[in-house]
């Protein structure tokens, strides 16, 4: 019994220490995905990244990012729709 509780202690220690390094790959590689974004895709990405978290839609977190863009006028629909779709591949890294 002693023995099978240590074994799990362990794992539990590895998983944590290799929990970081997952999490943190993910977000290089999400970084050098955005790095070949356009302009106004990698805005996009900057602005909805913050928001991402392993719950997140990314839809919704681009739609409430661009919308407003698009109704203020600081980009056209027909920029903003293909942007957000390349920054969403690049979120999806995020997750």
């Amino acid at each position: 019994m002693r023995i099978c509780k240590m074994k799990i202690g362990l794992l539990c220690t590895a998983m944590l220490l290799v929990l970081p390094a997952a999490v943190l790959a993910d977000q290089a590689s999400a970084a050098a995905c955005s790095a070949g974004l356009s302009s106004d895709a990698k805005l996009i990405y900057d602005k909805t990244a913050p928001t991402v978290n392993p719950a997140t839609v990314i839809k919704d977190a681009l739609t409430a990012v661009v919308r407003p863009m698009v109704m203020n006028g600081s980009m056209t629909q027909a920029v903003a729709r293909p942007a957000a779709e390349a920054a969403g591949e690049c979120l999806k890294l995020l997750k």
